[in-house]
């Protein structure tokens, strides 16, 4: 049993993943006459009968899966519909019949591999149903209830109604298998019982046979010599193709490693430039607030000299005013003995009086004059010291505005100077826009080379699955032999016997022999110019090649 359940474990792997790798490469909805479906459903069929307990009953002992696959209504209440449908359909009268719609129904609705797991979770349950070493018992149940969810990406659409799910047979073709199994099964053998019916013999004229077949190995000659020539081409062409590669990738490299110095000598001088520009704007606008407040200090400084020439000139007119009346007096008293009296003492200046023949009447107004003389003195004194303190001040204002318009001078030296410091720094930014053009040309080029060579990449990949498109018809060739007529009595996939009606055909991709039906396809090969004679295995095969290399 153990072997056994290996062998529909290892059945169940190959049907399925023939089942999806058809499915996906042909891209369509699979319907019921899809023979890898059919095979799919005949060993899960296989896999769920396996150490099957007999039900007893009047007419005898009968096999059926439908009671283990009725637990599923209970476990699952979702299911229940699935159940139902089954048991209604028209001209189902058995119980396997019953199973085999809820199988279609379960894989329609994508739900074959959940409930089969929940029924497999209660190996209780199916103890009622299996005897001990069922492979729904042990852990190839498990395994399989995995590997049934790889079928959620199968879209199926299949008409149950007027089919006759009764009385089908349940007859693997393994011929569908064959050409996997030994990859799959890891290295291993499989043990088929096969039914080998009485081989009928054919006459046939051997020196045609021999001149077909020389005939046929010399072609075949030909052809492996076009396909070294074609290959040994390729090869060059692909050696040359990755020389100019290698090529373009070091010119590459070599011009973004120069890029890449002259954008960071460039970034350098930037940073340079914009540091100096920094420091003479801080300095610009330094200068330029000292030139405000030298400005404001000459406008008070102005302003303060303006006040003084107008209070000097009003000392000036009232000096003049006083000398004015100085000299009324002194021409009153006359000039000499105004004289006289200033430089002597009072009692002098009375005689000086007396003998000028000026006299004053009374003794109060000699007291008078006395006191007048010494106020305007007194006055004059005072006149020609603020006339000298005036003066003084005025000098000291004159040197003070010559040295602000000195440093006024310097100072519009100085802006000039910043001036033209400032127009070197704008042409110092003119021509860092101009080195942040060309740095952005220099990257667009650096872009357009990165695509020119992805679009190289591209083109060698493409070359190397040509390569490997030549390698494989290189193999296909020295590995395929072409089959003899005699040593093949029926057809090697349909497995009918070959007779007068029914004739050979050689299958030009793999040189095996078919029938008419199993090798009616046609198809462009490498070593044919026209369209040949494929069987259906090929056909199926060059199909999905075809379709992977496209994508």
């Amino acid at each position: 049993m153990a072997i056994e359940r290996s062998n529909l474990l290892s059945m169940m792997k190959l049907s399925i993943k023939v089942l999806i790798q058809s499915s996906l490469s042909l891209g369509r909805t699979l319907d019921s006459e899809y023979p890898p479906l059919q095979q799919f459903f005949l060993v899960l069929e296989h896999c769920l009968k396996h150490g099957l307990k007999a039900k007893k009953s009047f007419i005898g002992q009968n096999k059926s899966i439908w009671g283990p696959l009725e637990l599923v209504e209970k476990l699952c209440p979702e299911s229940a519909n699935i159940a139902t449908s089954a048991r209604d359909l028209p001209g189902i009268r058995t119980g396997l019949g019953r199973a085999r719609a809820w199988l279609h129904l379960a894989l329609m609705q994508k739900k074959v591999a959940d409930y089969l797991k929940t029924l497999l979770d209660r190996k209780d349950l199916l103890s009622e149903f299996y005897d001990a070493g069922a492979l729904m018992l042990e852990e190839e149940g498990a395994v399989m209830g995995g590997l049934l969810v790889g079928l959620n990406v199968i879209d199926a659409n299949l008409c149950i109604k007027g089919e006759d799910l009764d009385s089908q047979v349940a007859v693997i073709d393994f011929s569908l298998y064959l050409k996997d199994a030994t990859s799959t099964h890891g290295g291993g053998y499989w043990h088929f019982n096969v039914t080998i019916r009485s081989p009928c013999i054919y006459l046939t004229n051997s020196k045609s046979a021999t001149d077909r077949i020389n005939s046929l190995q010399g072609e075949q000659e030909q052809l492996r010599q076009e396909n070294d020539s074609i290959l040994l081409t390729s090869q060059k062409k692909e050696e040359a193709v990755l020389q100019d590669s290698q090529v373009e990738l070091e010119t590459y490299k070599q011009t973004r490693q120069g890029l890449d110095e002259m954008y960071n000598v460039v970034w350098k001088q930037y940073k340079e430039e914009k540091r100096i520009r920094q420091e003479l704007e801080r300095e610009l606008e330094l200068q330029v607030g000292l030139k405000k407040e030298m400005e404001v200090a000459m406008k008070l400084l102005e302003k303060d000299t303006h006040e003084k020439q107008d209070t000097l000139a009003a000392l000036r007119l009232q000096l003049d005013q006083v000398k004015t009346l100085n000299l009324q007096m002194f021409h009153k008293a006359e000039v000499g003995m105004v004289v006289c009296a200033v430089f002597h003492p009072t009692h002098h200046r009375v005689h000086a009086f007396e003998q000028a023949g000026w006299s004053p009447r009374t003794q109060g107004d000699k007291v008078e004059l006395e006191a007048k003389v010494e106020a305007f003195q007194k006055q004059l004194t005072d006149l020609d010291t603020l006339r000298t303190g005036l003066e003084n001040e005025l000098r000291a204002e004159r040197e003070q505005r010559q040295s602000l318009q000195k440093a006024l001078q310097r100072e519009q030296d100085n802006s000039t100077e910043l001036r033209t410091q400032l127009q070197q720094l704008q042409g110092l930014h003119t021509e860092l826009q101009d080195l942040k053009t060309e740095k952005k040309q220099l990257q667009q080029r650096c872009e357009q080379q990165e695509q020119a060579l992805q679009e190289m990449g591209i083109h060698l990949s493409q070359s190397k699955l040509k390569m490997e498109d030549f390698k494989e018809v290189n193999k296909a060739l020295k590995g395929h032999a072409w089959m003899k007529d005699d040593e093949a009595t029926q057809c090697k996939q349909c497995q009918k016997e070959f007779s007068i009606s029914r004739r050979k055909h050689h299958c030009r991709n793999c040189g095996d022999i078919y029938c008419n039906t199993c090798s009616s396809n046609e198809l462009a090969l490498p070593s044919y110019p026209r369209p040949v004679r494929v069987c259906d295995v090929c056909h199926s095969l060059l199909l999905q090649r075809s379709s992977s290399t496209a994508s």
